[in-house]
């Protein structure tokens, strides 16, 4: 499902950036072909923005970050001691 999620994020922010350059590159458009390259390039601006952070909330869980170990203050105090920290 990921990767799914990633395509749809890559087309999208392509087609914000294609359509985003024609609506602000526009000299002979007519403003129906402007208000439209506007819209396609809201929608890929919109679109790429919630299946960014759909893939950015799932990282965490899988486990990318490493797993944090703590430690007691007895062991951090005697290893501070010993000059291991």
């Amino acid at each position: 499902m990921s990767k799914l999620v990633a395509v749809t994020c890559t087309i999208a922010w392509i087609g914000f950036w294609a359509f985003g350059y024609l609506a602000i590159t526009a000299d002979g458009f007519s403003a129906g072909q402007l208000v439209t390259s506007t819209l396609l390039a809201a929608l890929g601006m919109l679109t790429g923005v919630f299946s960014y952070l759909h893939l950015s909330r799932g990282v965490e869980p899988r486990e990318f970050a490493g797993k944090i170990q703590k430690l007691d203050a007895a062991v951090c105090n005697r290893a501070q001691q010993q000059g291991g920290i």
